[in-house]
């Protein structure tokens, strides 16, 4: 009988997924700059310098970004009123107030150029770039034993208020800025930081929100994470970004590098620690050997069950099965697993009433991605 489960289970990955790469297609072209589509998902390529790329994001999204902001901020702002009590733009002016002096300012020059080639104002591009410090997912890391091929398989899964419909402008995000790694985001029309991510070195990385609203002093998380991905190359060079740069909030991270190292980062702006693969914390459920997992209650019991029980045979394809409900929450916006020793990364966005979870993943390859940029530009 386990034979014949496990069989059903096979048939349900190949019949339920849309797995395949497929051919990407050109839909605008811009100096700095391409728009594409594959598989049903818009791409969204950059090149240059800050201010180059903030403009041909602006340009070739405009419409999705005036869409973004202010329309979907102001939903955004009625959720935050309603559930604190208190005004969201005063929140934003104390953000950016208080960690934009540790931002880096060619971030802040993509944004402020994207925003004016969107047709919206500095506040309001500024505005989409630092709210997520107002809102604090699961992620997954495995090698080794617990892999069917001993490669890496890293799943990042993004619950975050899919009601709003942020996924109506969904953009994988392709950077290729100068001086810095190319990276690819799993993203947002307007949204310049990142918090599912891998580059060209071979480095993923995603993230889950704790507490500490209010400790803004430090670079914004999604920023950080996209300051790793464009100057680390490995995940011990990742980690000495995090410990060496003021940090905000209250976070958790997954970090995994085509070698095989990985690594799970416990962050306040004064508490750093590290959990290596296997190593077990109290505030977990039990870690499989060769693994780095964090999530939150119920869904981590049932990470580590599934983790557990397909222990040894995991693919990238039955990792989408892992972290489907009720590992993934209702409100799972996106999802990403990554494969950082061929750069492959496998995505799905959430649907119209939908999970991520049970939507399509589309498949796509980094240094493809690359490529098509140079062939088409």
């Amino acid at each position: 009988m386990r034979i014949i489960a496990h069989l059903v289970f096979l048939l349900t990955l190949t019949l339920g997924a849309a797995l395949q790469s497929q051919n990407l297609q050109v839909v605008q072209r811009h100096e700095y700059g391409l728009l594409a589509r594959t598989q049903g998902k818009q791409v969204l390529f950059m090149a240059g310098s800050p201010e180059q790329m903030g403009a041909a994001h602006g340009a070739l999204l405009s419409r999705q970004v005036q869409q973004v902001s202010p329309r979907t901020m102001s939903l955004v702002a009625a959720a935050y009123c309603f559930g604190k009590g208190e005004w969201f733009y005063d929140k934003i002016e104390e953000i950016l107030r208080r960690s934009q002096p540790h931002t880096p300012q060619r971030f802040i020059d993509e944004c402020l150029s994207m925003g004016k080639a969107a047709g919206i104002g500095e506040r309001d591009a500024l505005c989409l770039n630092f709210f997520p410090e107002l809102f604090h997912c699961s992620g997954v890391a495995l090698r080794g034993k617990a892999s069917l091929n001993g490669e890496i398989i890293h799943a990042r899964v993004l619950d975050y208020m899919a009601d709003i419909n942020l996924q109506k402008y969904a953009a994988l995000q392709v950077y290729m800025p100068e001086d810095y790694n190319n990276w690819v985001s799993v993203g947002y029309a307007g949204f310049m930081g990142t918090v599912t991510a891998m580059n060209d070195k071979g480095l993923a990385i995603g993230e889950m929100g704790g507490k500490g609203e209010g400790d803004w002093d430090g670079m914004p998380m999604s920023f950080l994470m996209r300051d790793i991905m464009e100057r680390a190359g490995t995940v011990r060079e990742a980690l000495q970004i995090f410990r060496e740069t003021p940090r905000s909030c209250e976070y958790y991270f997954v970090i995994s590098d085509k070698s095989g190292d990985m690594a799970g980062v416990y962050a306040t702006p004064e508490i750093f620690e590290v959990l290596e693969a296997g190593q077990q914390d109290e505030r977990l459920p039990k870690v499989p050997e060769d693994t780095v997992m964090f999530s939150a209650g119920e869904r981590a019991k049932k990470l580590s069950e599934r983790l557990h029980q397909h222990y040894g045979k995991i693919t990238a394809e039955l990792m989408i099965e892992i972290i489907k409900r009720p590992v993934a929450m209702k409100s799972n916006l996106h999802n990403a697993v990554f494969k950082p020793a061929s750069l492959d990364l496998w995505f799905a966005d959430a649907g119209i009433g939908k999970p991520a979870c049970d939507m399509p993943y589309a498949k796509v390859n980094l240094n493809r991605l690359i490529e098509f940029y140079q062939e088409n530009k």
